[in-house]
Parts: structure tokens; sequence; C-alpha cells
């Protein structure tokens, strides 16, 4: 991955890092326990449900990313990565829009293309 254009907060640089991994189940940590996660048009509430996404359609494919952009204004942080890998179309540029509560973990994830 390259360098970010800006200073991630450390829930979501953990977020990328973590959900990079391994164990899954360890990115878990980062979100408080009734986050929101939106991706890929379903909607995802709870740590159970995230982790159940994270081990699901999060893990279906084998990609690397290349970060293009990120940016922080107020408690949204935006992150756009570009992911290549053995999906249908082999190329996408996703959106990462995280919402962090007062603690500094993800509240809320929205994932567009």
């Amino acid at each position: 991955m390259t360098a970010p254009t800006t200073t991630l907060p450390t829930a979501v640089s953990d977020y990328f890092a973590l959900s990079e991994g391994t164990d899954r189940a360890e990115t878990i940590r980062v979100f408080v326990p009734d986050a929101h996660v939106t991706d890929d048009g379903h909607d995802y509430r709870g740590r159970e449900k995230v982790l159940a996404w994270l081990n699901g359609p999060a893990s279906e494919f084998e990609t690397t990313s290349t970060r293009l952009s990120a940016e922080s204004t107020g408690d949204v942080t935006t992150v756009t990565d570009r992911l290549t890998g053995n999906f249908p179309g082999g190329q996408v540029d996703l959106r990462f829009a995280f919402t962090l509560d007062g603690s500094g973990l993800i509240q809320r994830l929205s994932i567009s293309v």
C-alpha cells in the first residue's frame, strides 16, 4: 500500500492493516459494539454481523490495494483505495468513509465505488 496523503486516525489505519491480515477477527476491535457497515448495498450492524462480513463478503477475493487518497474532516475520514485482484473486472477504486465515535473507534463505515 502506498503512503496516504494525510495521517489516518489510528482506528482507520488499524482497520486496513488488520483486515489485510490472516486473523480478521482482530479487525473487530477497531469498531464500536453497535457499529454499522454498508458494503455493496448490504448493511451489517453490530460487531457480530461486521465480523461475519469481514470473514465472508469482505474476504471473498484475493486483492492488493494501493492508497490513492485520504482526507479527514471532523469525525469523518475518507480513503480511496485501488483494489486489484481475482474479482470480476480485476480492478476497482473504492471509497471508504469512516465515521469515528468520541473514543476514536469506528462507528460507521460506508464503502462505495
